[in-house]
């Protein structure tokens, strides 16, 4: 075992044991940690991860979200139902005008 520069000491393989220094987190200044927070999606599914807040809700997660599942789910937040009305709108005009052939010119 051997200290390098930055005062590290190091094992053969070269991972770092400890700091030769003194230097200590600050004691009171850390959120509580919960190991085995809660978490609840709005789809039911419940689950536990590691957090600083004891309960979590989310509106999306690995059970339901359509990268995971394969299934395509629509989220209904406004923007969806604009975007087709604006769609519908444009494949109504793009039939009512009628297509115009330009002649070639010499």
């Amino acid at each position: 075992m051997e200290y390098n520069s930055c005062g590290y000491l190091r094992d053969s393989s070269g991972y770092a044991l400890r700091m030769t220094t003194n230097d200590t987190m600050k004691k009171d200044i850390h959120p509580k940690y919960y190991p085995k927070a809660k978490v609840k999606c709005a789809c039911g599914n419940t689950f536990e991860v590691g957090s600083t807040l004891p309960e979590i809700e989310v509106e999306i997660c690995s059970a339901c979200h359509p990268f995971y599942t394969g299934k395509e789910k629509i989220i209904e937040t406004g923007q969806v139902e604009k975007f087709r009305k604006r769609l519908t709108k444009a494949r109504a005009d793009f039939k009512k005008k009628p297509r115009v052939k330009k002649e070639k010119t010499k």
